[in-house]
């Protein structure tokens, strides 16, 4: 099978290679799958994607057009793909449904221990000569209120670790958890866990339904001095609302390794150029907030699982084989 690969940087390239070369022929493009680069899919069989290509009606008609059947995620999120278009012109898609959930979950916490122990202040201070704690004081998780918005694979595991802080977890997720809720996770409506939380960690998918779901009436929900961790996708959050919120004072802490506008600006060396997008730009003035660039999955374990499990979906498709799980379809999540 033909495959062409967009939006690949060299660490695609070296572990796609270890599965892909030997079963299918495969060109790597760097730049991303959408209306005006749709033409580089002439002749191909299938396109593999990752998280930032746009995959919406008028480049799965084009892509159909040029002879592409398969479209092949990289990642576990599909809110990229028009399902409905897919399904019109019976192009298959296939996702990684989990690759590594504990090097998602490890990095929320990553960011709630940086924020609050302000270790990346500390380091910069140090190698400048300054040795002076002042306001860099944190404060102990143990005893903490840790609210988890979804506990798929990645929300469990994250719950998991927080519990050995010795945090109090509280949950919402359409479908409980019997082995959580057996370790003293307490299942609660939204909006309770809004207001109880400490810090309140994004786990779930982005739907109509999750899209902008921390907005300016769910903040002022919250605790004055919340932390607020979104390693999941960026538009969960009206970046707007947050802005306002921690200008006034009532968000205390944002971590952040998604972006609702991050498809112009992660993934890229934008050091010499002027970053024209005025809302990570005022993000990135305040002292309490820590944006990593999508980097949560980026680990040596999940970017070989990742890799195994694209070639296994190109596999199983060429063998009319796939499996059920790996699939996303229009029916199942459109109903």
């Amino acid at each position: 099978m033909k495959v062409a690969v967009f939006s690949t940087k060299s660490y695609d390239r070296e572990y796609l290679d270890k599965y892909l070369q030997e079963k299918h022929t495969v060109e790597y493009f760097e730049s991303a799958l959408k209306q005006r680069t749709v033409g580089l899919t002439n002749g191909f069989d299938a396109v593999c994607v990752f998280v930032n290509d746009t995959l919406d009606a008028e480049v799965i008609k084009r892509i159909s057009e040029n002879g592409v059947r398969l479209i092949v995620l990289r990642c576990a999120g599909f809110n990229n793909v028009d399902l409905e278009a897919a399904r019109e012109y019976g192009m298959r898609v296939l996702r990684v449904p989990a690759y590594s959930p504990h090097a998602v979950a490890e990095h929320a916490v990553a960011l709630i221990m940086t924020l609050n122990r302000k270790t990346h202040k500390a380091y910069n201070r140090v190698r400048e000569g300054n040795f002076s704690i002042e306001r860099l004081t944190g404060f102990e998780l143990s005893g903490k209120t840790v609210g988890v918005i979804g506990t798929g694979r990645i929300g469990k595991i994250f719950a998991e670790i927080m519990r050995g802080f010795g945090c109090q977890i509280i949950a919402h997720d359409a479908y409980i958890n019997a082995d959580l809720e057996k370790q003293g996770v307490q299942y609660m409506d939204m909006e309770t866990v809004f207001k109880q939380s400490d810090i309140l960690s994004l786990h779930c998918p982005l739907t109509p339904e999750t899209h902008h779901m921390i907005n300016a009436e769910s903040l002022l929900k919250m605790k004055k001095g919340v932390m607020l961790i979104n390693t999941s996708r960026g538009k969960l959050i009206d970046t707007n609302a947050a802005i306002q919120s921690l200008k006034d004072g009532h968000l205390g802490y944002m971590g952040l390794d998604v972006y609702e506008q991050e498809e112009a600006l992660f993934f890229k060396d934008l050091s010499e150029i002027i970053i024209r997008d005025d809302k990570i730009a005022r993000l990135m003035t305040f002292h309490n907030v820590l944006i990593t660039a999508h980097q949560a999955y980026f680990t040596d374990n999940a970017l070989d699982q990742i890799a195994k499990t694209t070639c296994k979906n190109i596999d199983d498709f060429c063998a009319g084989s796939i499996q059920k799980e790996n699939e996303v379809t229009a029916e199942r999540v459109l109903g």
